[in-house]
Formats: C-alpha cells, structure tokens, sequence
C-alpha cells in the first residue's frame, strides 16, 4: 500500500477551494455562477495573486503554468483535471491496473437523494480471501469543506481491496457552499448507516468499519470517531435512521481538531473555518467547538492513527497535538506519528502506508502485528522508519 499523498503548494493542499469540477459546475464556464467567476471581480476572464482569497495564495504558482502573473480560465480548467482524474492523490488509477482484481460500483444513493454530494463509490475485491464477510474502509476526501471529490484518495486504498481483504466505500458529502455544519457529518453518518444496512447485500462485515481522511477528511472521521451519538451530529438523513453509526478505528491525517484554536487566516470571515460553520470562528465559539473533534472525545472513542507533517503550512501541526492530548487523556489508544519534513500532506515515505496497514489489519482483522511504530517518520527517506 502507498502512502497517501497531496499536490504540496497546490490548492488540493490548501483546500481545492474553487473546484468546480468538485462542485459539479463546469469547469471555468462563463455565467455559470463558479467560484472562477466569484473570485474574478473585475469580470476580465482571469484572475490575478491578488483576487485569490489570502489563505490561497500560497498555491497561486501551481496553477499559473505560463508564470506570467495570472490565471486564466484554461489553466483553471487543467489544473482542476490534472487534481481530480490523475494527480497524486487525487483519485484516478492510472498508476495501477484495478480492472483485474477490483469491481466498483458507483454512484450509489446511500441518503435516498439524487444529490451527486449524497452518493458513495463501493469497491469489492473480485477474489475475497476467505468465506467470512470482509472488513471496510469508509474514504472521506479533504477540500476544506469546500472542494473535493470521492475519487481523492482512492488510488492509495486499492491494494487493501486488491488483497481480497478489504471493501473500500468512499463518499462524498454536501460542501460548505450548499449546507453549513452539521450538514457534513449528517452526511457521513448517513453513509455509515448505509454501509451498515447493506452489508449482507455485499459481504461486508457490519461490525467491522473503519475510516480515513485527510485534512478536511480527517476533520471528518474524527468527528465519527469522537462524537458517538451526541446530540445533533447522527442527523435524520437516508432510510436507515436508527441505525448505528459506531466505528472500530480512525486514521485522521491532518485534519482541524479545534477550529477555535487555529488561528491566523482560519479565523477571517470567508476562510473554510468560518464557511464550515457559516459565522466567523472569533465570535462564535460555540458553534467553532460544536464542529471540533475535540469536544467529544470519550472513553468510547475508538482507537486513532494520527499522522500529521511537522512543516504543515495550512492545518497547524498543534491541531493533531490537541486531538492527540484529548484521546490519551481519555484512556483511548492512539498513535500519533510525526512525519518529519512533511508540509499538508505529500507523505513520500512508504512507511506511512505501512503503519496504515497495520493498522487496519489489527483493528478490523484481529491480527496480532505485533507493536506499531509511534517513531516519526522521515518525508525524505523512503526506507526510514520501523513498522
């Protein structure tokens, strides 16, 4: 299995926050209401450094090809496919051949909806090993809330499903831009519920569902780890209401912990934060903790997997400190790896991979794998690190 990876400075590392590809507008369309249009103030076709929102600039170059101090809507446009159909991270399978040994189905409507943000992909191994119901893994995707797609992700979770040991279902939810908060974790939970009730139907193990995330996916399978069912975060969304939601084990990849303790451009009124919780993050504190992670943790929470870069220029590394601090204050096992080096995710040290392995095969399998390294793992050194 590969370590997950992002695009560094791009803007999938800062949040794809105007995608839309992963907002089901066509890409750079004139009058069709996208953020390219939104972003371009003075209606010239292109945008400059300057009308990017302040916590995006850092990515400005990476879409600005030509160099020649802006972008225009055909570099918007490849930039966006080059991120969601074969960019490292970012979905797309041209680095491995699935047809083989994985059968995908879909677009499947896990909330009764015909919103495409309301459907999930389920990939099943064509050979399962064993005559038991297998294990899964629920993909969350990042985009700060605001971008993103179900196929971001997915490439580096295929040799789990490719093994015959795993199902792999990765989701998409309702942005920021259609729905504020709870609206998110409503979503995921409906998905939960979803992969719970249909688990004869596939084979799949009920009892046995674990998550990933990055970024604002690791924002989210932190919040199905930790919330259980608190009051107002299991939602009234798909068939299977009364269902429950409870998952075997986390693996948050730099994903906010404490919106309240951000900081910096987190805190300004249209940063993903405050778009998340639909008020500035500042002056509204009760709902910037209602939408944190760490508000929740119990002695139920599940077992976590934390992995967060140490020169992360984007979710501050001391967010995966405090989820780190309020799971071990509450007895709850978690391993929380440094990767040394490492910016919003670009992990290029298969170790990573590795200990996500492990992971899963001891917490959804029940295979005794011996101790899995707490050690940091250097970015730069591929054959660095214990397992």
């Amino acid at each position: 299995m590969r370590c997950r990876t992002s695009l560094g400075a791009s803007l999938l590392s800062i949040g794809l926050l105007y995608a839309p590809a992963a907002t089901a507008q066509p890409p750079g369309g004139a009058g069709n209401g996208s953020m390219f249009d939104r972003l371009d103030k003075n209606q010239d076709g292109k945008l400059t450094k300057e009308e990017f929102p302040e916590f995006l600039r850092g990515g400005f170059k990476a879409v600005d090809t030509n160099g020649d101090g802006s972008v225009s809507r055909q570099e918007d446009a490849a930039f966006q496919k080059k991120l969601l159909q074969g960019g490292p991270g970012a979905g797309g399978f041209g680095r491995l051949n699935v047809s083989a040994t994985v059968k995908i189905e879909k677009e499947i409507a896990y909330a009764g909806t015909t919103d495409p943000r309301q459907k999930l992909d389920l990939y099943l191994p064509r050979e399962p090993k064993g005559t038991g119901p297998l294990p899964v893994v629920v993909n969350i995707h990042g985009g700060a809330w605001m971008g993103g797609d179900k196929s971001m992700g997915v490439d580096e979770l295929l040799p789990l499903v490719a093994s015959g040991e795993y199902a792999v279902a990765s989701i998409n939810y309702r942005l920021s831009g259609q729905a504020i908060w709870p609206a998110q974790v409503h979503d995921c939970k409906a998905a939960i519920r979803w992969v719970r009730a249909n688990a004869a139907k596939y084979h799949i193990d009920a009892d046995r569902i674990g998550v990933i995330g990055a970024s604002a996916g690791g924002h989210l399978v932190a919040m199905l780890g930790a919330s259980g069912k608190a009051a107002g975060l299991e939602g009234e969304i798909g068939p299977h209401k009364g269902v429950s939601t409870t998952i075997r084990c986390v693996v948050d990849e730099f994903g906010p912990s404490d919106l309240h303790a951000m900081g910096g451009s987190h805190d300004a009124a249209n940063s993903p934060e405050s778009r998340l919780i639909g008020a500035t993050v500042p002056e509204n504190k009760d709902r910037a903790r209602a939408a944190s992670p760490v508000t929740y943790v119990t002695k139920e929470t599940p077992p976590f997997l934390i992995f967060h870069g140490t020169k992360d220029p984007v979710v501050p590394f001391n967010q995966s400190e405090r989820m780190a601090a309020a799971l071990r204050a509450a007895d709850v096992p978690v391993l929380f790896v440094h990767v040394v080096g490492a910016g919003h995710g670009g992990f290029r040290n298969p170790e990573v991979g590795r200990r996500v392995r492990r992971f899963f095969d001891r917490n959804l399998r029940g295979q005794d794998v011996g101790t899995i390294s707490e050690e940091p793992i250097p970015n730069d050194s591929p054959a660095a690190g214990k397992s």
